[in-house]
């Protein structure tokens, strides 16, 4: 009785009566829809941010967060240009330089294409993870003047080599011989292989010592460039631009946003597009509401009609019934929040339930680089999720609750 008349009719009318329950069992059924829809966003794109996120590290695992190169191909001086770039910005805690090339790799009639890179390997783990990811062998094997290779998993498969065997690196540039022009031949070692889980890394990449590389490519005391490595990766594009005002010379400086702009743009727009394909089933749970006040507002044509008579604006009558489905879309909200950060959290748990109960692998290791489900919740996910449902509940309450407020006491009291 102390309650505001709105309020307190709102939540009678949810409960159901014995000769209207289908009426309540329609609400019901939306509440329940809209907790299944939420949960089922929540989940999903948890499960989203965690392969996007496994799909960046490993990415990175290889690529630097920033790079610096000279205009012509070549970067002079880099230990000098190395030492201003550190004195310059506080965020870079990593710096290796590289040299990069492309060239064929053949063993026995195997032949395969690749792309090498010359890396100092005191230097590289500070920019890479390439040195965990090591199967057999470690990067400290590249000693100069031995000429050892490391291969990724998928190369070395390709070829059909194994630890010491010896690789001939077949490379584009040519030298002139009393035989004519032939292409520069150099036999590796085989000294390690690894495997980051990136397809494009472990079937093409190679690592050489950079001595030997600039040896095999002719440059001398230069290198192709310099790899950083933030302390924030999300940083990358803000420290590239404070680098390019402010160190001297001319250099080409890139961050992994450009590097793979249209791989994370792809993997947005479809995060984006699953969010709103998925929102459907909450906007049909929303529609329900709908569909369940207008045959709420048709059965209580009277009782709408007395609480006119009784004094209560229309203002009041459209109040009821917005009260009415803003309770089941918040219940709703509040129970698939619940559910879908229970079960965002416990994604590692359920999966394997649900694989061991039915006997089926969802993602093999055979086939996918990624044979788990990785999960990630974001709270702002959640919040913009829980919102845009409510919003959706609360707009297909509005013509109800208006056609309710329209009806004249004189209409609905003739006939009973």
């Amino acid at each position: 009785m102390f309650k505001p008349l709105e309020l307190f009719v709102g939540l009678r009318y949810i409960r159901a009566k014995r000769r209207n329950q289908f009426i309540s069992f329609i609400s019901f059924s939306s509440m329940a829809g809209i907790a299944l829809g939420v949960t089922a966003l929540i989940t999903v794109l948890s499960v989203m941010n965690g392969f996007i996120t496994e799909l960046r590290e490993r990415i990175l695992g290889m690529a630097s967060h920033i790079t610096v190169s000279g205009y012509e191909g070549e970067l002079k001086d880099w230990r000098n240009v190395a030492g201003q770039i550190l004195k310059l910005h506080p965020r870079i805690v990593g710096i290796a330089p590289y040299i990069k090339a492309e060239g064929m790799l053949t063993f026995g009639q195997e032949v395969s294409g690749t792309i090498i890179r010359g890396v100092l390997p005191s230097d590289e783990t500070q920019v890479s993870n390439v040195w965990e990811k090591m199967l057999q062998g470690q990067l400290s094997d590249l000693q100069p003047g031995a000429y050892n290779i490391i291969l990724g998993k998928g190369l070395a498969r390709a070829l059909g080599v194994v630890m010491g065997e010896k690789v001939t690196l077949v490379t584009p540039q040519a030298m002139t011989t009393p035989a004519g022009i032939l292409p520069r031949l150099k036999r590796f070692t085989v000294v390690g292989v690894f495997e980051v889980g990136h397809n494009d890394y472990d079937t093409a990449m190679s690592f050489i010592h950079i001595d030997d590389a600039a040896k095999l490519f002719r440059m001398n005391d230069n290198v192709t460039g310099i790899r950083l490595k933030l302390d924030d990766l999300f940083q990358a594009p803000w420290v590239r631009q404070d680098l390019s005002r402010t160190l001297p010379g001319l250099y080409w400086l890139s961050d992994w946003t450009l590097q793979h702009a249209n791989f994370f743009r792809a993997v947005n727009i479809e995060k984006r597009m699953m969010f709103f394909i998925l929102m459907l089933i909450v906007a049909v749970a929303a529609f329900n509401i709908m569909a369940s006040l207008v045959m709420v507002v048709t059965d209580k044509q009277a009782d709408i009609a007395i609480l006119r008579t009784l004094g209560a604006k229309p203002r009041s009558i459209m109040l009821i019934f917005l009260i009415q489905g803003a309770v089941i879309g918040v219940i709703g909200n509040v129970l698939g929040a619940i559910g879908g950060v229970a079960l965002a959290l416990n994604v590692d748990i359920v999966v394997p339930f649900i694989e061991n109960l039915f006997g089926v692998d969802f993602m093999p290791a055979d086939v996918y680089y990624i044979s788990d489900f990785p999960s990630e919740l974001h709270g702002d996910d959640v919040i913009q999720i829980t919102v845009v449902a409510f919003l959706l509940s609360l707009l297909f309450t509005i013509y109800p609750a208006w056609r309710g407020a329209r009806t004249q006491p004189a209409e609905a009291l003739r006939y009973e």
